[in-house]
C-alpha cells in the first residue's frame, strides 16, 4: 500500500502540474451544465431529482474520460521515462495500480465539484438524496470502468492520439451493448443467450439500475470485474511491451 500511494500522488499531483486538470475540470463542469439545463431540461421538468444530470453522464465520460487515460501510459512510452519508472522499486501491480487510482480520483474531483446542483435541487424541493448518492457511486463506477480500460489501451501505443480514439470506440461499443436498439438488432437473428449476454455487458442498463437507486450486487460485481480485468490486463501488456 505504501508503494500505491507513493504512486498515487506522484501521479496525482502531476495532474494539477499541468493545465490539463484545468481544462478537464472546466469542460466537464460546463458541459454538465448546458447539457443538464438546456437538453435536460432540468428546471422546465418541475421535478425534484437529478435525473437529466446523470443521463448525461456516459457521453460525457465517452469522451473526457479517453482524453484523461490516454496518457497514462502512452506518455509515459513516448517520452522514454517508462524505463526510469519501472525501474523504481515497485512491482507492475503497484504502477498500475497507483496510476488508476490517481486518474480515477482526478475524475472523481470534477464530479465532485458539481455539488452545487445537489444544493439546487434540495433548494428548490425534496429530492430523495438516497437516490441521488447512488447516482454518484454509479456515476464513479462507470468512470472507473472507462479509465481502466483506457489505461489498459494506452499501454499499447506510445501515441496519445490511437489511445483517444480506441479507447472512445471500445467504450461506445460498451456502453451501447445493452441498449434497445442494439438488442433489437441481434434478437432478431442471433440465440436468446447470445442476446442475453450482449446485454449484460453494456455499460448503459448496469448504471441506469444504480441511478433509480437500486444498489444491486450484480452491478457492482460488473463493474468491478471490468475494472479488475482491465487492470490485470494492463499491467500483462505494460510487462510484454518492457522489450520493445
Amino acid at each position: 500500500m505504501r508503494n500505491i500511494s507513493l504512486v498515487f500522488k506522484r501521479e496525482f499531483a502531476a495532474y494539477f502540474a499541468t493545465p490539463l486538470a484545468y481544462i478537464f475540470i472546466v469542460i466537464f463542469l460546463a458541459l454538465a451544465g448546458v447539457l443538464t439545463f438546456r437538453l435536460g431540461g432540468f428546471l422546465g421538468r418541475e421535478q425534484a431529482d437529478l435525473v437529466p444530470f446523470f443521463e448525461f453522464h456516459p457521453w460525457l465520460y465517452l469522451f473526457l474520460v479517453p482524453a484523461l487515460s490516454m496518457r497514462l501510459w502512452a506518455e509515459e512510452r513516448r517520452l522514454g521515462t517508462i524505463e526510469l519508472f519501472l525501474t523504481l522499486p515497485i512491482s507492475m501491480t503497484e504502477a498500475v495500480v497507483g496510476k488508476f487510482l490517481a486518474a480515477w480520483a482526478f475524475t472523481a474531483t470534477a464530479v465532485a465539484l458539481t455539488f452545487p446542483m445537489w444544493l439546487t435541487v434540495n433548494y428548490l424541493g425534496n429530492p430523495d438524496n438516497g437516490v441521488i448518492l447512488a447516482s454518484y457511486m454509479g456515476s464513479l463506477l462507470m468512470a472507473g470502468a472507462y479509465l481502466a480500460v483506457g489505461s489498459m489501451i494506452s499501454a499499447l501505443t506510445k501515441n496519445q492520439v490511437i489511445a483517444f480514439v480506441v479507447t472512445t470506440s471500445v467504450c461506445f461499443i460498451l456502453t451501447l451493448a445493452g441498449s434497445p436498439t442494439v438488442l433489437e438488432f441481434f434478437s432478431s437473428w442471433a440465440p436468446a443467450n447470445v442476446v442475453q449476454a450482449i446485454g449484460n455487458f453494456g455499460f448503459l442498463p448496469h448504471f441506469q439500475s444504480i441511478q433509480r437507486g437500486v444498489i444491486d450486487l450484480r452491478d457492482l460485481i460488473f463493474f468491478g470485474s471490468v475494472i479488475i480485468v482491465a487492470l490485470i490486463a494492463n499491467a500483462i501488456i505494460v510487462d510484454w511491451r518492457k522489450a520493445f
